[in-house]
């Protein structure tokens, strides 16, 4: 079995990653990490009967062949792998370090991993539902700051742009991530606000 793993407090770009090599590679299974950001959570839970997403326990006592690891470098610790496991990283982010010789590192400098993988679908002509589409411009744009950050390139703007092609719903992509105050933040704005 093939497997797809990401971070643990996964942003968008993570989590929108895996979804992306799930599509680039449909025998991978994408495993949702254990933690998520708040907003990703809410996401997930929404709209999990859209998604392709496992968690770990389900997969338990299955041996695992090959990882496909995204938006991060660091090779995870799990007790169904072998030292040598192949692991294939795709990443945004400046190599860090040497890799093993299991390891294969792709990647580019540019705003979002989702960025790279959306690239390789719209080439393979690979075609996305709404939601897929989607969840894959939240990670685009949660990465870039909504395409304003300095890292942002050209590159992020095709992407996004085709994603949008594909039904992207920038409603959505904006409600999630706007990031409303908890409770306990509201109160301590409203105290701040009282004494200022």
């Amino acid at each position: 079995m093939e497997i797809i793993l990401t971070h643990n407090n996964a942003d968008f770009d993570a989590i929108a990653a895996l979804l992306g090599a799930h599509k680039l590679f449909p025998s991978a299974v994408p495993i949702l990490s254990s933690r998520l950001n708040r907003n990703v959570a809410e996401f997930v839970t929404l709209y999990q009967n859209g998604l392709p997403f496992m968690a770990w326990d389900d997969l338990q006592g299955e041996q695992v062949k090959r990882i496909i690891l995204v938006d991060t470098q660091k090779s995870p610790e799990l007790h169904n792998l072998t030292a040598n496991t192949p692991v294939y990283i795709i990443d945004h982010h400046p190599k860090h370090a040497q890799f093993a010789p299991h390891e294969t590192f792709t990647g580019e400098e540019v705003g979002a991993t989702v960025t790279l993988l959306v690239e390789q679908m719209r080439q393979q002509g690979i075609m996305l539902s709404s939601l897929e589409a989607t969840l894959l411009a939240l990670g685009i744009y949660e990465d870039t700051g909504s395409l304003t950050y300095n890292l942002t390139t050209p590159r992020d703007i095709t992407a996004a742009a085709w994603l949008l092609e594909q039904g992207a719903v920038l409603d959505t992509v904006r409600r999630f991530l706007t990031k409303p105050l908890n409770e306990e933040q509201q109160a301590l704005l409203e105290k701040l606000l009282k004494n200022a």
